[in-house]
C-alpha cells in the first residue's frame, strides 16, 4: 500500500529521492503545497519540503493567546500565515517591553535550532493568527541527517535572528531613553 511521493514542481527543485518520506494523505499533501509556497522556504528542494511537511501542522491562535513564553523550551517554531504576533521581553521590575511585531511570512521561534533551546521572548497573538507549526526537535534531528537541509534552515534562521537582535536593540534604546533621568 505505497502511495506515490508528492512532487509539486517548483523552479530549481530536484526530484525527491527514495529516502524522502511519503505524503500519502490529502492533509499532508495540502500542507506540503502550503509550505512550498512560502517565501521563507524558497529554494528548498522537494525532498527537503517533504521533510518539513512531515514535521508540521497548521495551528490557529485567538487574539490574546500566548503562543509561547520567554524561558519555555524551544522545541517548536512557526511560520505565520495570517494575523499578527507581538514578541515581548519581561524586565526584572516586571515591565513588559514589546520588542517586535511579526506578520504573514515571518518566522516565529527561531530558538529551536540553537542551544540551550529556550525561548528568548514571549509571543502573543494580536489578532486571530494562523500558522504552520513545526516540531523543532524533530527538525533538529532531520538537520543532523540531511546537512544541506540544516545549512539551508540555519541560513534562513540566522537572518531572522539578526533582524530580531536589531529590533531588540532599537526597543531597548527607546526604553532606556524614556526611563533615564535627564542630567542637569
Amino acid at each position: 500500500m505505497n502511495s506515490p511521493v508528492i512532487n509539486v514542481p517548483q523552479p530549481g527543485q530536484v526530484a525527491p529521492t527514495s529516502s524522502a518520506p511519503e505524503l500519502s494523505d490529502p492533509l499532508s499533501q495540502a500542507l506540503y503545497a502550503l509550505i512550498a509556497k512560502q517565501p521563507f522556504f524558497k529554494g528548498l528542494n522537494a525532498q527537503q519540503l517533504q521533510l518539513l511537511a512531515v514535521s508540521a501542522m497548521e495551528m490557529k491562535f485567538e487574539t490574546g493567546a500566548t503562543i509561547f513564553e520567554e524561558g519555555s523550551p524551544a522545541n517548536r517554531f512557526y511560520l505565520i500565515l495570517t494575523g499578527r504576533v507581538e514578541l515581548s521581553a519581561e524586565m526584572k521590575d516586571r515591565n513588559v517591553i514589546p520588542v517586535q511585531t511579526l506578520g504573514p511570512g515571518d518566522d516565529l521561534g527561531w530558538s529551536w535550532l540553537f542551544p540551550p533551546y529556550s525561548m528568548h521572548f514571549t509571543a502573543r497573538a494580536l489578532e486571530p493568527t494562523t500558522t504552520i507549526f513545526f516540531y523543532g526537535t524533530r527538525l533538529r534531528e532531520q538537520c543532523e541527517q540531511d546537512h544541506e537541509l540544516g545549512y539551508q534552515l540555519t541560513k534562513r534562521i540566522a537572518e531572522v535572528a539578526t533582524q530580531s537582535l536589531r529590533a531588540t536593540q532599537r526597543r531597548l534604546m527607546q526604553y532606556i531613553d524614556r526611563h533615564t533621568p535627564e542630567m542637569s
